[in-house]
């Protein structure tokens, strides 16, 4: 392989590789044979500089200053993509900032992790191997927006409609992985493997009709069964695709085992499912009941957290589903509430001290039924108070654009 500045490139080239961020550049993979007039456009004016060729796979450079890689940058290269997984890879740690100052950075972290597992769901469906060399880019952004602010992803993930949800649950559950993982004290390497484990524990699902998966109606014993033999397609899937990482696989066939043996594929017992497993069911069920799915309207959150905590003996592990409660609140960021005053506002950031009580934009009068001047008001320093959350489109809002 050769490296070469982004200058140099022409069409029929194989890229294998796109030095910089995944952020830097407008393609949700960089791995492909550059066939576009446009992308190789796109590709000279966004921020990367160099990228690598793989000459056996696409034209060859016959420019003399081509920079062949040495044995050093070979090994590095192959370890990222073989070894994609590797937590050393994963980048320096980030500064935390506001959800304001994050939220735009997420929308786009957002939409490139959607248009990657659109396209591996498509891969695999077609009949390819599972492509898990992408994934490392997703959740590398992924991890470094939660890293930056907890709740601008996770809030934005929550909104997708229900023609999203199939693509955009294992983006969900990744953040919500990551973010849980933060609260529960992991770091490094334990806390990316979450995020890992999250984007691919409903692997299997690619292997399951879309008919069956969008399916507004009833579902019939045998489509039933091909659903929830999901975990164990997964499993194999992942195994096809040679990832070995355990806590990969066990999330993906054990994230429907329940501590009091009623879960599936296998029927473990408390004791034998794994920290990850049990992060991974809360993550799960969390944003499976609060989208908008073909046959259900999601609930609110703060109906969610309710229910779960009713369903949490035998279901969720305490100490787990507890900070899974500090990790999102009772209103999670993004949340319009009603509050006393007669204001509609946004969650902005939660108290750590009072999950009823957090940082919220005021911005709509209900008893005008218009926008307001915005104001930020602590709840946790003022008398006002949330009477409960509130359906952005009942009130003309869009819940995306505060």
């Amino acid at each position: 392989m050769k490296k070469i500045p982004v200058h140099e490139l022409r069409l029929g080239m194989y890229l294998q590789e796109l030095c910089g961020s995944w952020m830097d550049h407008p393609f949700w993979k960089s791995s492909f044979l550059l066939d576009s007039e446009r992308d190789l456009e796109a590709l000279r004016k966004s921020n990367v500089e160099m990228v690598w060729i793989d000459p056996d796979r696409g034209l060859d450079t016959t420019l003399p200053d081509a920079v062949e890689e040495d044995e050093q940058e070979r090994t590095t290269l192959n370890e990222h993509l073989d070894n994609w997984q590797d937590p050393s890879m994963m980048g320096a740690k980030v500064s935390q900032v506001s959800y304001e100052a994050e939220i735009d950075h997420a929308r786009r972290v957002y939409g490139k992790a959607k248009a990657a597992m659109v396209s591996m769901f498509s891969e695999v469906r077609m009949g390819n191997c599972l492509p898990v060399e992408q994934a490392y880019p997703v959740v590398e952004e992924i991890h470094r927006s939660v890293a930056r602010n907890t709740d601008a992803l996770i809030s934005l993930v929550r909104l997708k409609n229900q023609d999203q949800y199939t693509y955009l649950h294992s983006v969900a559950v990744c953040a919500l992985m990551i973010g849980l993982g933060k609260q529960l004290g992991l770091e490094g390497e334990a806390l990316r493997r979450a995020g890992v484990a999250g984007l691919f524990h409903d692997a299997g699902k690619m292997r399951v009709d879309e008919a069956i998966l969008n399916k507004p109606d009833r579902l019939t014993d045998e489509e039933f069964g091909l659903v929830k033999a999901h975990p164990v397609l997964g499993y194999e899937l992942l195994r096809e695709a040679r990832i070995t990482d355990e806590v990969v696989l066990d999330v993906c066939r054990h994230h429907h085992e329940r501590l009091d043996r009623k879960g599936y594929p296998d029927r473990l017992s408390d004791s034998e499912i794994s920290l990850y497993v049990r992060m991974a069911t809360v993550c799960d069920v969390y944003d499976a009941i609060t989208s908008d799915r073909c046959y259900k309207k999601g609930w609110e959150p703060a109906l969610a957290i309710h229910r779960m905590a009713e369903w949490q003996q035998g279901h969720f592990d305490e100490k787990v589903f507890h900070a899974f409660v500090r990790t999102v609140g009772i209103y999670p960021c993004g949340t319009l509430v009603r509050l006393k005053s007669g204001r509609l506002g946004t969650v902005l950031a939660q108290n750590p001290n009072n999950l009823l009580r957090p940082r919220v934009r005021v911005h709509f009068s209900i008893r005008l039924d218009r926008r307001i001047a915005p104001e930020i008001v602590d709840l946790d320093l003022d008398r006002d108070a949330i009477l409960g959350a509130e359906d952005p489109a009942k009130w003309g809002l869009d819940p995306a654009s505060p």
